[in-house]
This record gives structure tokens, C-alpha cells and sequence, in this order.
């Protein structure tokens, strides 16, 4: 290759990355910039609905929650809520953070989206709690007004995600939040769970574990110091007063709970043994919830255990003269009462 070839060719190159580094929009710098500014915006967002959510729940914003919250240093926080300040969407308060109302109308945009997929996610997906709560993090920065429209409409305009929290309007309006921390009510009297509160994580995970979900019946039997005792139709519940305040719940007078077991898993049944179908747990999505009806599992179907997998799962039932086979997972979802027999003696 000759020198003017050899310079040509290095010309060139030198021609294409500077393109690659400076093209607008599309250049390795535009794309840095953009990201860059959208990290930014992200965050800031991410801040507007920790605030808003502490003061909901009648909670001051600090510095070092808001840092715990978007898990990034406090120092990086400090020039976050100095930018935020400058954009007049938080002020300082006596020793509190609090929205402007121009960060409140902000934060009600970002709430709104992340609640409405939420809604989603749990009727459209066969996703778990824990895992709705996450996609709608990483979505609802990137959705449009009109998008979000559509959303609504297409979900029936929801009031309520699937937690039991309020979804606020188009106009920006907000439900208050109904009911108390469990461990602030008092004892020997029956609620209804109006809410479970997502975050953090690992107690949202046990609190769905016990079975727990709004619009289930308890009697709340006893507190104490260090534990707090409830029943549900799934027998007796024990949880620290830290956990229990991830409850929110009401006080009813109509309804009388059991103060026994009454209802067990339908993964729960051995061989042979007969139930009858009490409830689809709501935990159970609509898209998976509409397949098993479709199947005929619904409210007074009698259902028998009647083949397990070589491992244990899944389950083979009878079910209206069909053996169905359902995974451990689903089968934990569905609520039955188990049927005796007159030789039983019960």
C-alpha cells in the first residue's frame, strides 16, 4: 500500500469517528448527553415520589431517607436537591423536605403512571407481586401523557392499584388513604386490609407469603411489645409491630372471622383427598385467573388430588371429570375447604 494510500485511509477513519463522536442526535456524544439528562430527570422523579409518598403517610423526606430510598450517596443527593430546588419542586421546611405545588402536580404525574402499570401488570401478566412493583419503576419514566390515557381507559380508569393504593386522576386528585397501621388499632375487633405497603421488598415478599391481601377479613387478637396476633380464614398470623405497620387496615362490623383455619391451599390436599373451590386468591393475575375459570375452577367446583410429578409438582386434580394439572405455584393461590367424609367422624 503506498504512503497516499496509507494517508487516504487514515484520513478516512479520522473522518468517520469524528462523525460517530459529534452526529447530532445520534453521535456518541448526543447519546451521552441524552442519557445523561434522562439519569437526571430519573432521579429527580424517583425523589418527587419518595416525598410525596412520605407525606401521604404523614412522614417527613430527609436527606439520608431520600439517599436510602434512591440508593445513591447523600452527597449525590445534595446536588440533586439543589437542582430540584432551583426548578422550585421541593422547599425546605423545619428540618423536612416538602413539595412545592409544582413538585406535587409532578409527583401525581409519576405516581399515576407508576400505579397505572402497575394495574397492568397485574391484570395483563402472569408476573409475581414483587415483580410488577419493579417493572413499573422502569416504565412509567418513559410513558407519554397520551400513552398513559390510553392506559387508563383500556384498564377501566382504576382507582386502586393492586396494593391498595389510590390512583390519582387525570386532573391530579388523589384519594386519601383508607385505614391505620395494624399495630394502631386496637384489639379484639375485626378489619378489612384496605393496603400492603410495596417497600421495602423483603417484608412486602413475607407479608404476601402469609397469604395477605386487601380486601381479606382479620380479628385482631392481641398486641404486645414484640409481636402482634391476628386470624385470617388461613388460620393464625404472629408478625413483629415493624411488620405489621406495613399493613394498613379498618375496622368493620359485619363480618365475623373464624378463630380457626377454615380454607387451605389447594396444593395442599393429599391423594385423594376431596375439597371444594372457596375463592381465586386476587394475587392470582386476570389473564391467568380467566384461563382457570375457563377450565372450571371457580366457587363450588369440588376438586381431588389425584397424580403428583415424579417430584412433587405438579399436581394432577379432577376437576368436573377432567384431570387438570396445575404447578404448586398456582395451586397455592386457589382456596378450598376440604370435604369429609361420613367415616371420618367429622
Amino acid at each position: 500500500m503506498s504512503e497516499t494510500q496509507i494517508l487516504v485511509l487514515l484520513f478516512t477513519v479520522i473522518v468517520i469517528f469524528i462523525i460517530l463522536l459529534f452526529w447530532p442526535e445520534k453521535g456518541v456524544i448526543a447519546s451521552w448527553v441524552y442519557y445523561a439528562r434522562r439519569r437526571k430527570r430519573v432521579r429527580i422523579e424517583d425523589a418527587l415520589k419518595f416525598i410525596q409518598h412520605c407525606e401521604l403517610h404523614g412522614k417527613s423526606a430527609t436527606l439520608n431517607s431520600i439517599a436510602g430510598a434512591l440508593k445513591i450517596s447523600p452527597d449525590k443527593i445534595s446536588g440533586l436537591l439543589e437542582q430540584m430546588v432551583n426548578h422550585q419542586l421541593i422547599e425546605f421546611g423545619e428540618n423536612k423536605i416538602q413539595l412545592t405545588s409544582k413538585g406535587v402536580d409532578y409527583a401525581l404525574r409519576i405516581t399515576r403512571a407508576h400505579h397505572l402499570w402497575e394495574e397492568f401488570f397485574a391484570q395483563e401478566t402472569g408476573l409475581p407481586f414483587e415483580e410488577i412493583h419493579r417493572r413499573a419503576d422502569m416504565i412509567e419514566h418513559t410513558v407519554t401523557e397520551k400513552e398513559l390515557e390510553e392506559l387508563s381507559l383500556q384498564l377501566g380508569n382504576p382507582m386502586y392499584d393492586p396494593h391498595g393504593d389510590p390512583i390519582p386522576s387525570v386532573k391530579g386528585k388523589i384519594k386519601d388513604a383508607v385505614g391505620q397501621s395494624l399495630s394502631s388499632l386496637d384489639a379484639k375487633q375485626t378489619l378489612r386490609i384496605t393496603h400492603l405497603e410495596d417497600e421495602p421488598k423483603e417484608i412486602f415478599t413475607q407479608l404476601i407469603a402469609e397469604g395477605l391481601y386487601p380486601g381479606m377479613y382479620v380479628y385482631l387478637v392481641e398486641k404486645e411489645r414484640n409481636k402482634i396476633r391476628f386470624w385470617s380464614k388461613f388460620g393464625e398470623h404472629v408478625l413483629s409491630p415493624a411488620i405489621a405497620d406495613n399493613i394498613s387496615a379498618m375496622p368493620v362490623s359485619d363480618y365475623d372471622v373464624p378463630q380457626k383455619r377454615t380454607v387451605v391451599d389447594m396444593s395442599e390436599l393429599k391423594l385423594g383427598e376431596k375439597a371444594e373451590i372457596e375463592n381465586l386468591s386476587p394475587n392470582f393475575r386476570k389473564i391467568e385467573r380467566r384461563r382457570l375459570m375457563d377450565l372450571g375452577l371457580i366457587p363450588g367446583t369440588i376438586v381431588e388430588a389425584k397424580l403428583k410429578g415424579s417430584k412433587g409438582d405438579p399436581t394432577a386434580y379432577d376437576i368436573r371429570g377432567s384431570l387438570i394439572a396445575l404447578r404448586k405455584e398456582q395451586a397455592n393461590l386457589i382456596e378450598v375447604k376440604l370435604l369429609h367424609s361420613k367415616d371420618d367422624g367429622q
